[in-house]
């Protein structure tokens, strides 16, 4: 017999997972069957729902708010095909073409985010891998391998996309500068003993993964627009081309770099508070509190550091509280980016956490390696 707080986790879940379907579906839905405008209001309309859902759970914090906004974005969805039926008003068309202008400006945010969350995860790797080293040698040796599969596998997964990937003379140049600069700095973090395979290993992973989506086949699916049947004028007779649109046409490469941005920021929101403690490593059974934290250090220092980790916890309450907001906004303008657009954006991407990686290794001072012993091979 199912316990009632089992049957109510299942409810709450499942809530969630028709809420995250439903926005999958239905944002590229509407750009497909009616115009750019109508998709932007949606996305507007998604995303205010999202915003008071948010403020709720936070001051409210129940989970029966999962099951209440369920029927909320099929409701939304309606509106928006309503409004789109006839001539719509002037006001909603410019707070969408308002909504489209933001989301646009909204890029070098998304890649600067996407960009220190990917760092920071390879570095927190870097940094575990270092503590599983002192367990042993069979850890070592595990670490190792799995090392020497993640460059294997990016060097393939780069050479394999590369007659996509630099199809102009232009994108070769940039992906040689790429690998060429992941090399020499690879080599000097070794050199100074900042940083060890693991960041390394991880970082030529990402490196490869944007890579990848640069020369991402566009041929490999369908256009949504070609090959749908109009679905205003009768919805119901059509349940089989939502069906065919669901499963062949929502845009795979948009979904993967959706998949990977909201995975990254989810789990950079939960090494951000750990950033603080990792200065000092506690002896093995103490608590890793601040309270324990050294009494030599200087208490002005040790009242920053206490109140950038306060910061830092609410900073990361309010993305986990607001994640379904930035699942709407990011989803949105990978949505609004043709091919080119998301290649130059990708391009950026690698470039500018390069340079944060170099900014890392090169300024920090011998103090502050010391501390970070996980950095050193």
């Amino acid at each position: 017999m199912f316990k009632p707080w089992f049957i109510w986790s299942a409810l709450f879940n499942s809530a969630r997972l028709s809420t995250a379907l439903q926005i999958l579906i239905f944002l590229p839905l509407t750009l497909a069957t009616i115009s750019r405008q109508a998709f932007l209001l949606l996305s507007l309309m998604l995303t205010i729902h999202s915003l008071i859902h948010g403020t709720m759970s936070l001051l409210w914090g129940s989970h029966v708010l999962s099951l209440l906004q369920v029927p909320v974005h099929p409701f939304l969805l309606l509106v928006s095909f309503n409004i789109f039926s006839s001539t719509p008003n002037p006001y909603l068309l410019l707070a969408a073409d308002w909504w489209g202008t933001l989301l646009t400006w909204s890029g070098p945010l998304f890649i600067v985010m996407e960009g220190l969350s990917s760092l920071l995860v390879v570095q927190k790797l870097g940094q575990e891998a270092k503590r599983l080293v002192d367990y042993g040698e069979a850890y070592q040796f595990g670490l190792l391998i799995a090392t020497s599969i993640t460059y294997v596998a990016s060097a393939w997964w780069i050479v394999d996309s590369y007659p996509t990937a630099a199809s102009s003379p232009l994108s070769s140049t940039l992906l040689g500068v790429a690998i060429t600069a992941f090399l020499f700095l690879t080599v000097i973090g070794f050199v100074l003993r900042r940083t060890n395979i693991i960041e390394s290993s991880g970082l030529a992973l990402f490196i490869a993964y944007n890579v990848w989506l640069c020369g991402f086949d566009q041929k490999s699916f369908t256009d949504p627009a070609s090959s749908y049947a109009p679905l205003l004028p009768n919805l119901m007779p059509h349940l089989q081309t939502l069906l065919n649109f669901v499963i062949n046409t929502l845009p795979k490469p948009v979904l993967i770099a959706l998949l990977y941005r909201l995975t990254i920021l989810h789990l950079a929101s939960g090494i951000l508070p750990t950033i603080g403690a990792d200065s000092w490593e506690p002896e093995e059974g103490a608590e890793d509190s601040w309270s324990e934290r050294p009494v030599s250090m200087d208490p002005l220092l040790h009242g920053f550091y206490l109140d950038l980790l306060v910061q830092t916890s609410s900073f990361t309450r309010l993305l986990l509280t607001y994640r379904q907001s930035i699942f709407v906004t990011v989803y949105s303008h990978l949505l609004l980016l043709d091919h080119s657009s998301q290649i130059w954006w990708r391009w950026m991407n690698i470039f500018f956490t390069l340079i944060i990686w170099s900014i890392e290794l090169t300024v920090s001072s011998e103090d502050i390696t010391n501390e970070k012993n996980w950095k050193v091979d």
